[in-house]
């Protein structure tokens, strides 16, 4: 049987809920996970019945400690470890704990609401869940800070699947996907109080027209000059803006996904250090990161499997 990728490489979706849950201890987790299994499964194939033009999507992706704890295939993704912190002399990427995360998209927030509640009445009883968030795009795809997000994204269903899907390189998870995410909180005030013209310098592009700046005009610690890595190192990024007035918490929430997770950390390692070290990027004066957490998104076929109670050896594990 082929292994099925979940729907990481879609574009699809104006609105998005992002969970991420951890297991209570000294419970019985893997009966509740095989239900998970299950049910995103039912998820995405009642949704391609009901909504099929909706882009209604549950995407779940397992991490490091959970990915044990549940006794999954091993040896484990080659690349799936628990994200260690990265510092810089000012910023910090931080770390925090996760074992689920699911990312739930769709054009109306009710098909994303419903999912959502489908979830939480299995896992409630087994696990807590400890970040809950509302994206909605914003006007023609920009963030909060009023800049186009995503416009490095691969395009083409070919490109999205080689920088977005684990080829070759690790059989046993061929198909599969690095999931990481970030929660940005965006010192509005302080950005806003900066003229137009150093604002599309954080950035390095213009703001109406997300036009990129030429090489010898873009600052070197610009957003541009400083996340991207080259053609050839490129992640899909599904980011969604949130906002609460009540809380003032106004922010982004990154989504990666990506063959290798050597090229998100490469990323992050040149924005909170910087490249050279020192030259770290702008935005983070104005967006502070609350989470850091690196999942494996499993295919659709290994799901199948542990939702019949047949968790693979390594050697039976599916691979195109």
């Amino acid at each position: 049987m082929n292994s099925s990728p979940q729907n990481v490489l879609d574009y699809h979706g104006t609105h998005t809920i992002f969970l991420v849950w951890n297991f209570k201890e000294h419970m019985d987790i893997k009966a509740g996970f095989q239900h998970i299994c299950a049910l995103v499964i039912n998820l995405n194939n009642s949704a391609s019945l009901r909504f099929p033009d909706s882009g209604v999507s549950c995407v779940m992706g397992i991490g490091h400690d959970a990915w044990l704890a549940l006794e999954l295939p091993t040896p484990l993704p080659r690349e799936l470890e628990s994200f260690q912190a990265i510092e810089g002399d000012k910023h910090r990427a931080v770390s925090t704990k996760g074992d689920l995360h699911f990312h739930l998209r769709g054009d109306t927030a009710g098909s994303c609401y419903d999912m959502a509640a489908d979830l939480s009445a299995i896992l409630l009883p087994i696990a807590d869940c400890m970040e809950e968030v509302h994206g909605f795009r914003y006007w023609d795809g920009r963030s909060i800070l009023g800049f186009v997000d995503g416009t490095e994204n691969p395009h083409g269903p070919q490109q999205r699947a080689y920088f977005g899907l684990v080829g070759a390189e690790d059989p046993a998870y061929q198909g599969g996907s690095y999931l990481f995410v970030q929660k940005y909180i965006h010192d509005l005030r302080a950005f806003k109080a900066l003229s137009l013209e150093e604002q599309e310098k954080v950035f390095g592009r213009s703001k109406q027209n997300d036009i990129e700046m030429p090489d010898a005009v873009k600052p070197a610690n610009s957003h541009t000059a400083v996340a991207n890595i080259g053609d050839d190192f490129k992640i899909i990024r599904d980011n969604m803006p949130f906002g609460n007035m009540a809380t003032n918490e106004m922010g982004t929430y990154f989504i990666a996904y990506a063959s290798t997770f050597a090229t998100v950390k490469k990323m992050l390692t040149n924005m909170f250090v910087g490249s050279p070290p020192g030259n770290y990027d702008r935005l983070l004066d104005f967006s502070t990161p609350q989470t850091g957490t690196l999942f494996f998104a499993p295919t659709l076929t290994l799901l199948k499997q542990i939702a019949d109670g047949e968790i693979p050896s390594l050697a039976e594990t599916p691979a195109d």
